[in-house]
């Protein structure tokens, strides 16, 4: 099972990175000609490559997870400081999945379309909140990493 973590890395590191890279295009490209310009054409490729690594994340993670017998101490109720750190983990984790979801369904819906008020904030927000809780996933997975060594 150690092989996992190599899978699982390389996934996260794509996952993040390519939200941090999304985040940077957006707030570099300010015009809107420029933004219908490159937004149709690499983001559906981005997307599906997204969710590939989402994918990945979520399959490596869940079998990890199942060998150190993470689950069965959240089914317990487990308060130790491991348990703790895997329940916060898994509720941004399923956060993350929710924002990526709103955010997919607005760009597939909305790709090489004018988007309304609403799209664009559930777009942008969505994509925002994913970046950002990335960011703590990150955070509580290395804790986790170190406490499990």
């Amino acid at each position: 099972m150690e092989f996992l973590i190599h899978f699982h890395l390389m996934a996260a590191m794509a996952w993040i990175g390519g939200s941090i890279f999304m985040f940077v295009l957006g707030v570099s490209l300010r015009d809107k000609s420029k933004q219908q310009q490159v937004y149709p054409n690499i983001g559906p490729i981005f997307g599906y490559f997204e969710i590939v690594s989402l994918i990945i994340l979520l399959v490596s993670g869940i079998l990890m997870a199942d060998d150190k017998g993470l689950f069965y101490g959240l089914l317990d109720g487990d308060t130790s400081p491991i348990g703790t750190v895997f329940y916060n983990k898994m509720m941004i984790v399923l956060f993350v999945i929710i924002f990526t979801m709103i955010h997919f369904v607005v760009a597939l819906k909305t790709n090489k379309k004018e988007r309304t008020k609403l799209q664009n904030f559930l777009s942008r927000s969505s994509s925002l909140m994913v970046l950002f809780l990335n960011l703590v996933v990150l955070h509580y997975a290395i804790m986790l990493r170190s406490m499990l060594n």
